[in-house]
């Protein structure tokens, strides 16, 4: 299968302005998640997809292959898609899985990608997976950055929010609390029929591509990693990410 990954990435995140660039142990974040990620071996090629010339310049810098998309997109799901479209243009390839790694997640694993994939190659009838996490307490799960899912019995999502679910007040420490990743596997007409649709309701309220699906009744698989993951949303969460990764033996294979 031809398999790919897209990490899509813009200066102008209103939470962290020129975060893809930002550095962690003299490495930006994009460069960090480009390296990891190409060690996956189900990966026939990785690009970084931008909107911003610097970025692109950066990709050159680290013979990384990239791709200029417009500066309009609302979501990174609708970048990816761009992007993909792109890709098989310039290579004359059809792509049939794309994995999207969003550009905060600078402590990505090729194993995670291996996990999120399982599903979606194992069984046709699934169009689209998403990595999720396990949340370890109540600070980050009150905290709007970070993405909180439910789920049912099957691993399918029931929705996404900003908002802690389920609620505390009636006990959600008897149910896993769990948190989107940036992680997703997109089969490639699924991906192509999302970029189709028009944004949601609720999809532009929590400002999360993935309700864009369970408003129009579509499924998502979700698979819970179990693999350390915290993202990079603001400057603050940097420093965080910085110290958990101090011991990452991953580093040692592509830092010079």
């Amino acid at each position: 299968m031809n398999i790919i990954g897209v990490i899509p990435v813009r200066m102008a995140s209103t939470r962290f302005p020129g975060k893809p660039l930002a550095k962690i142990y003299g490495l930006p974040i994009v460069g960090h998640i480009y390296f990891r990620s190409k060690k996956n071996k189900k990966l026939k090629e990785v690009y970084i997809a931008t909107c911003d010339q610097e970025i692109g310049d950066y990709a050159d810098s680290i013979s990384a292959k990239w791709v200029m998309t417009k500066s309009t997109h609302r979501g990174a799901s609708d970048r990816v898609a761009e992007a993909m479209s792109k890709i098989e243009k310039q290579t004359k390839k059809k792509v049939d899985i794309v994995i999207m790694i969003q550009g905060d997640e600078p402590m990505i694993h090729p194993k995670i990608i291996d996990d999120v994939l399982k599903p979606i190659i194992k069984n046709k009838d699934i169009g689209v997976s998403n990595a999720i996490g396990i949340i370890s307490d109540h600070k980050e799960f009150n905290d709007p950055n970070v993405v909180k899912v439910v789920v049912d019995k099957n691993n399918f999502a029931l929705y996404f929010s900003r908002e802690p679910i389920p609620s505390l007040k009636k006990g959600a420490e008897k149910v896993a609390m769990l948190k989107q990743t940036g992680i997703i596997a997109f089969r490639r007409e699924f991906l192509l029929n999302f970029d189709r649709l028009s944004p949601t309701p609720l999809e532009k309220i929590e400002s999360v591509d993935m309700l864009r699906f369970l408003e129009l009744g579509y499924k998502v698989k979700i698979v819970v990693i179990r693999l350390p993951l915290y993202s990079v949303d603001t400057k603050k969460d940097l420093l965080f990410v910085e110290k958990r990764m101090k011991k990452d033996k991953l580093m040692k294979y592509y830092l010079n």
